[in-house]
């Protein structure tokens, strides 16, 4: 099934296993909805699947406000680039709920967006946001890549009792995969999943970031230069042990990302690569990541801010020639 479509299931069959488990959000029931909610308030009704005025705040704020009375929210935020404007509830009331009470109260909500960048649809409406949310202490971060993965992971976030960011990357919507129909599968947060083995350099992304880099590994094959794909999957928990296993066999490593490269996710990657496999490294960590800049709408120059393949192959190469100069040089 597709991305789409493996989302769909998550959310009618957490409908169905749990009746605490509501859809709140703008254009979300039939027969506006066209996306992961489509059919769901025809079978569930609209006390389940509700539609919303358009305010971010309200939806976010009122999916806080019933779990603090034991309902498990999804609440979806059409476009991440408005999540801003819940940005107060996610960040000082959903992250601190936990804290803030010594634990007597959690706010186990899912929060639904998706990543428009790639759409032509200009700089507030394109924007991978998922760096601000990592930096925010109580929020969990997930960014599926396959649809096996954003049904699993989708099941997870909502019966976790913490609040979840859930990023959809629309260019992965229609993407086709395998999918288990088991109403209870699920794929545990905090485990990466190496999509590729290989020996000679770690490609570590997630979203669509993983598709480039699936792709430039073929490539490398093909020029004798074995890639393994580690995919994240989850942000926050961030599956370190898997990084530094992968990279402590390959010894050199890419980061990939869709969200711009300046103080993005990388940066903490890379941080942690530093920290524990100084001595091991055989060259500088690379980065991939967008250009720092507002997203613009052409398709020509839109297609220059992104990451692809032949950006992430370049990087591969750039640190097999490190490698190179540098023992060149203790020679």
């Amino acid at each position: 099934m597709t991305m789409r479509e493996a989302l769909n299931l998550a959310l009618d069959q957490a409908l169905e296993r749990d009746e605490r488990v509501f859809l709140i959000g703008e254009d979300i029931a039939d027969p506006g909805a066209s996306g992961p909610t489509a059919g769901l308030s025809s079978r569930y009704g609209t006390e389940r699947v509700l539609d919303t005025p358009i305010s971010e705040a309200a939806i976010v704020g009122a999916a806080i406000g019933a779990a603090m009375e034991g309902f498990r929210p999804v609440a979806e935020i059409m476009i991440m680039d408005f999540i801003g404007i819940a940005a107060d509830q996610i960040i000082n009331h959903a992250a601190k709920m936990r804290f803030m009470t010594g634990g007597r109260t959690t706010a186990p909500i899912t929060v639904r967006t998706q990543i428009y960048g790639g759409l032509g649809t200009g700089a507030t409406h394109s924007q991978s946001l998922e760096a601000w949310f990592m930096h925010i202490p109580g929020l969990k971060v997930i960014v599926p890549s396959t649809p096996r993965d954003g049904k699993g992971l989708l099941t997870s976030a909502i019966f976790d009792d913490d609040p979840c960011i859930f990023l959809e990357t629309i260019r992965l919507q229609g993407q086709r995969g395998m999918v288990p129909v088991d109403p209870g599968f699920s794929i545990p947060l905090g485990q990466a999943d190496v999509k590729r083995a290989g020996t000679d350099v770690t490609l570590i992304s997630y979203g669509r970031g993983v598709v480039e880099s699936l792709g430039a590994a073929d490539e490398l094959a093909r020029q004798e230069i074995s890639a393994e794909v580690l995919d994240l999957r989850t942000l926050v928990p961030l599956d370190t042990a898997a990084i530094v296993e992968s990279v402590r066999r390959t010894t050199r490593a890419v980061v990939v990302h869709d969200a711009v490269q300046f103080a993005g996710p990388g940066a903490e990657i890379v941080a942690i690569l530093q920290g524990e496999l100084f001595d091991r490294l055989a060259a500088p960590v690379e980065r991939v990541g967008a250009r720092f800049v507002p997203n613009p709408a052409p398709p020509a120059l839109e297609s220059q801010v992104y990451p692809n393949s032949e950006k992430i192959i370049a990087a591969v190469h750039r640190t097999l020639r490190w490698k190179t100069t540098r023992e060149g040089a203790r020679g």
